[in-house]
C-alpha cells in the first residue's frame, strides 16, 4: 500500500475501529436510512459490478449484492482490518460479495473494472481527496456511476451537535478545525465537493440535501434508550476525543448535561435526532 492517509489508516486500525465494531449494531441502525437513500439515488441494477468505498462492516456492501443479483459482483474495500474481519463474519454463502483491506484511494483496481462506485460516509477521509477520486474514476467505465452520502456540517447534525452544545462551559473550546481536513464534515460544503470531483475528471455531479430524524442510541425503555445514547456519544464521535484526558468530576459533570440534552429529544426506544447530509451522485465520461 502507498503511504497515504496515514492517520487514517492507524486510527481505523486503532481506536476508531474497535469502538466501530463494538458499537456496529448500534451505528448501522443510525445510519441505514442514509444507505438506502444512496442506493436509491446509485440505481444499481442486475448485473452491475460495484466498488463499496469505505464498506466498514458491510451493511451496504451486503444491500448492493442483494441489488445486482444474479450475475452482478459487488468488491467492499476499507482500511480498517477489524471491520473487514466483522464484514466477513456477516456474508451468507452463495453471495456474489468480497472483501479487501485497502486504501481505495491507491490500492491497484482494474481499469474500467466497475459500473458503479459507492459510498456510505466513507469519502471524506482522504489526504488528497481530487487525486483519490481521479483515480478511482479510472476504475469505472465509460458512463459509469458515482454515487455516495456524505454529512453536511457538523452543526446541522445533532449526533455532534447536541453531545458538543451541552459540554460548552466544562471544558476549554478547542480550535475550530480545518473545514477541509479529513473527517466525517470536510465534504459539508457543496462547492468543494463540485470542485473536487470537476478536478478528478468527473461530469454531470449533481448534490441533493438528504435529512432524516435518525434513531440514536436503543433500549426497551425511554430511560434505557436516553442512557445508551449517552453511553454511544461518549464511545464514539467528538465528544469522546473531547473528554478524553479529563478529570473523573468533569466526565460526570459531561454524561449530566448530555443526557439533558438528549432528554429533550422525542422517542421511546432510540432517542430521534435530526441528521443532514449530502446525496451525490457523478458520472465518468470515458
Amino acid at each position: 500500500m502507498v503511504a497515504a492517509n496515514v492517520y487514517q489508516v492507524a486510527d481505523w486500525n486503532g481506536h476508531s475501529g474497535e469502538r466501530w465494531v463494538s458499537n456496529q449494531q448500534r451505528l448501522d441502525h443510525m445510519l441505514a436510512i442514509f444507505g438506502v437513500a444512496a442506493i436509491e439515488a446509485a440505481a444499481p441494477l442486475p448485473g452491475d459490478r460495484v466498488l463499496d468505498i469505505g464498506c466498514g462492516a458491510g451493511a451496504t456492501s451486503l444491500t448492493l449484492a442483494e441489488r445486482v443479483r444474479p450475475n452482478g459482483q459487488v468488491l467492499g474495500v476499507d482500511i480498517s482490518a477489524p471491520l473487514i474481519d466483522r464484514a466477513w463474519e456477516q456474508v451468507p454463502a452463495g453471495t456474489a460479495l468480497e472483501y479487501r483491506l485497502a486504501d481505495a484511494s491507491v490500492a491497484p483496481l482494474p481499469v474500467h473494472g466497475f459500473d458503479l462506485l459507492f459510498s456510505r460516509f466513507g469519502v471524506m477521509f482522504f489526504d488528497d481527496p481530487a487525486a483519490a477520486f481521479a483515480h478511482l474514476r479510472h476504475a469505472l467505465v465509460p458512463g459509469g456511476r458515482l454515487a455516495f452520502v456524505c454529512w453536511r456540517a457538523a452543526s446541522e447534525n445533532d449526533w455532534v451537535r447536541l453531545p458538543m452544545g451541552a459540554i460548552r462551559g466544562l471544558i476549554p473550546p478547542s480550535a475550530a478545525p480545518d473545514p477541509e481536513a479529513p473527517g466525517p464534515f470536510s465534504f459539508g460544503d457543496r462547492d468543494r465537493i463540485v470542485r473536487i470531483l470537476g478536478e478528478a475528471g468527473f461530469t454531470d455531479t449533481a448534490i441533493t440535501p438528504f435529512d432524516a430524524v435518525i434513531p440514536f442510541g436503543q433500549g426497551v425503555t425511554r430511560e434505557q434508550a436516553i442512557e445508551d445514547a449517552v453511553e454511544m456519544a461518549f464511545e464514539v464521535g467528538p465528544l469522546s476525543r473531547a473528554l478524553a484526558g479529563q478529570s473523573s468530576k468533569v466526565r460526570v459533570a459531561a454524561s449530566e448535561a448530555v443526557h439533558a440534552a438528549f432528554s429533550k429529544r422525542p422517542g421511546e426506544t432510540s432517542v430521534l435526532i435530526d441528521g443532514a447530509a449530502w446525496i451525490v451522485t457523478a458520472r465518468n465520461p470515458g
